[in-house]
């Protein structure tokens, strides 16, 4: 049962993954076809961004109501219902309607598996599952770029809505299985809410932590070819397949990562991760004339970052306990959300007003507010749990998390 279940949600992960990087790759053919001006494509991820963060401070109540399997079945039988509602969209306002429960399961299934896998896994699974999602951002592309070679963009979302579609079919059969694995206190207790959310000692700071880091992160996968472009000079096609560096840095990271995960723990990675990802933003900085450097620098800062996502999310529950983790966690990936939608534009901002050879110092910015209020986090939850160590039976959020036994015990 457990490695059934175990497998389940590898394949709930590479699923997350899927959609992600098909707009990205069809715009270019969906936009003459749609007959829309190409920066509208930032309509359409705004719609699914709204949806995700809605989802996500819902997750909450809806896994808490119908449970973590329901959820994620329901959500990626959503998403998979919305990709076929896009091969099937000729007009960009039926494009629009579809993103709304697009964003919606996605960040549904997203809240929900990050903190079910936190609660009963390892940090090694959890590293070993956002490599997984990193595997699905990659195989897509090559979908899309199958169907653009051999018939048309609709036919790429056609074919990942089937992918999606037998997924949502297998985790609907494994329903029996997630409700034997059910933890006792996380689903059962009361839904927390945002404000009660944001009360929790150390909750704000991670909050604004992991926004950081969504933030850094989602720059450089939008503005890195155009940097290694305008500040190293870089030909534009050179630039397009070496910014695919950091993607590699960051999935080969999160493999090795899940390989001492459990000998080093979840704080010494995210400190370490955060120390090699700036150590790789500062090659960028290298007053060379060599654009090797720079290039070293995004497999360098992603193989730091690679850690730092799956070690937030999996120390969330030990440090605010499971009864609280969904509610914290459903907060965290709206965060997350936030910060990936509009730190690249208001990046794109600051470049056409001043250059973006200042994409570094930005980087940096976030990196330096990242590692700052993860430490504060870490001292404000030793407070809480040293106070509630010392009074009897007050506090304001369990002090620890659900045990792990046997192969999924993680520290």
């Amino acid at each position: 049962m457990y490695s059934f279940l175990l497998a389940i949600i590898y394949l709930a992960f590479i699923s997350l993954g899927l959609p992600d990087s098909l707009l990205g790759s069809a715009w270019p053919t969906m936009q003459p076809y749609l007959g829309v001006p190409s920066s509208w494509a930032g309509i359409v991820t705004m719609i699914i961004s709204g949806g995700t963060i809605c989802s996500s401070l819902l997750s909450d109540r809806l896994t808490k109501k119908l449970g973590t399997g329901v959820v994620t079945a329901v959500s990626v039988a959503l998403t998979a219902a919305a990709l076929f509602g896009f091969s099937l969209s000729d007009r960009f306002w039926m494009l629009c309607l579809w993103a709304v429960p697009y964003g919606l399961g996605a960040g549904a299934v997203d809240a929900a598996l990050n903190n079910y896998v936190a609660v009963h896994y390892s940090s090694r699974q959890m590293s070993w599952l956002h490599c997984f999602w990193g595997i699905g951002t990659i195989i897509s592309p090559y979908i899309m770029s199958y169907a653009l070679s051999a018939a048309q963009w609709r036919d790429g979302y056609r074919w990942v809505s089937f992918i999606q579609i037998g997924i949502a079919l297998l985790l609907f059969c494994s329903l029996p299985f997630w409700k034997r694995r059910a933890s006792g206190a996380g689903e059962k207790a009361a839904p927390l809410g945002l404000k009660n959310t944001l009360k929790i000692r150390g909750v704000p700071q991670l909050l604004i932590g992991f926004f950081a880091y969504c933030a850094a992160e989602s720059t450089i996968m939008l503005w890195a070819s155009s940097y290694l472009v305008s500040v190293r000079s870089v030909t534009e096609q050179r630039a397009a397949a070496f910014a695919s560096l950091f993607f590699i840095g960051i999935t080969t990271g999160r493999f090795l990562s899940g390989l001492i995960s459990v000998k080093l723990g979840d704080k010494t990675l995210i400190r370490a991760g955060t120390v090699i990802g700036a150590a790789g933003i500062l090659l960028l900085l290298l007053p060379v004339s060599s654009e090797y450097p720079a290039l070293i620098g995004l497999v360098v800062i992603g193989l730091g970052f690679a850690p730092v996502y799956p070690s937030v999310i999996h120390s969330t529950p030990d440090h605010f306990g499971a009864d609280n983790s969904q509610a914290i966690i459903g907060v965290q990936m709206a965060s997350a959300y936030i910060g990936s939608t509009f730190a690249p534009l208001l990046f794109g901002v600051l470049a056409d007003a001043a250059g973006i050879s200042l994409m570094p110092f930005w980087l940096i910015a976030f990196v330096g507010l990242m590692i700052s209020m993860f430490e504060w986090t870490e001292r404000s939850v030793a407070r809480r749990k040293r106070a509630e160590n010392c009074s009897a039976g007050g506090g304001e959020a369990q002090p620890s998390g659900t045990e792990k036994t046997g192969e999924e015990s993680g520290r």
